[in-house]
């Protein structure tokens, strides 16, 4: 690049506004309000069991099972969802 190239330049955020934003937002997901704890548990192998053969999604399934068991969450456990073909 030359002297002039250089002089003519003008910044990246006033050329390409929408990447420079892009660049600080990060990346991934944004961050939850109120994220999940993580909790090691210890459960009977047949729960697991039971629950892992429900398919997909069966960690979610023990934590609303846990939440309507302790009256926070009103609606009933969810079932797992049928794949489609």
């Amino acid at each position: 690049m030359t002297e002039a190239d250089f002089a003519r330049a003008r910044p990246m955020k006033d050329v390409m506004p929408q990447i420079v934003e892009a660049m600080k937002r990060g990346r991934g997901r944004p961050k939850l309000e109120t994220p999940k704890a993580r909790v090691p548990r210890r459960l009977d192998s047949e729960v697991v069991a039971a629950y892992k053969a429900t398919g997909e999604g069966w960690q979610s399934r023990i934590n609303d099972t846990l939440a309507h068991a302790i009256g926070i969450k009103k609606t009933k456990p969810r079932a797992r969802a049928e794949k489609r073909a």
